[in-house]
Parts: C-alpha cells; structure tokens; sequence
C-alpha cells in the first residue's frame, strides 16, 4: 500500500506561521467540503468507514492524532504531528483515526460534498467491494 504524505510549505517571519493551501496545486483535488474535529475524547476512535469516489486530504493542524489505513488486504498506521503535513486518503480505503492528543485539531479536506450513499461503513461490506473490485 501506499501511503502518500504532503509536506505543505509553511511561510513565516516573527508574526508566526502561514500555510496556504490550493486546490490542483498543492491538493490533487477540487475541494468541495472542509471539516474538523477537535475536542475529541480520549480513547475513542473515529472513522470506521471508506468511501466509494471521494477523496481526502487530512491535516492535523493542532496536536496530534493517528490515521489506520486499510486496503483490504494490507493495514498501516501513520501518525500526523505537523500543520504544514498532510495524509492523502484515496478512495476504496478503510480509515480510523485515533489517539488524538487532547489539543488535536483534525481538519479533512473533501473532493465531494457529504452522500451517504458513497460511504462504506460495516468493514465486511468494504472487504466484499474491494475484492469485487479487484476481480474486474
């Protein structure tokens, strides 16, 4: 599996730090939707779902947290630390976010406006399309 990570490049002077963010020029994307999550109880873990078209970019731009990617047939954890770093999440991926630290800011840019009908959420259901997938 591969695991694309972006460094963005963060601009600064003695006021502090700015990072800019462009659509097609620093996310490979057109964004459509942007959340974040914050405030996030310790222990709980988040996501547990795929999506079937949508894309994503996820930036933890305050503490830390952690992303388990899944494919199907391979898992890896990468952890976000760094504003100016963020996790590409491709479509047909399985993902769960967890260990925030208690200051974590977890903002998540989206290629499509919210449609639950392009989620995936038992993990079953996700491994028999992306098994389906893979046979075509």
């Amino acid at each position: 599996m591969q695991v694309i990570k972006y460094m963005f490049q963060p601009h600064g002077d003695d006021r502090g730090q700015l990072v800019a963010l462009e659509e097609f020029k620093d996310i490979p994307f057109k964004i459509k939707r942007v959340y974040y999550m914050y405030d996030t109880t310790e222990g709980v873990v988040r996501g547990h779902h795929a999506h079937k078209s949508l894309e994503q970019i996820l930036i933890c731009i305050h503490g830390s947290c952690k992303i388990r990617l899944d494919n199907g047939s391979e898992k890896k954890v990468v952890p976000l630390e760094k504003p100016y770093e963020g996790l590409y999440v491709a479509n047909d991926m399985w993902r769960e976010m967890f260990d925030f630290s208690s200051d974590a800011v977890l903002m998540v840019l989206a290629s499509e406006l919210y449609d639950e009908s392009d989620y995936i959420r038992d993990y079953d259901e996700f491994l028999e399309y992306v098994n389906s997938k893979s046979e075509e």
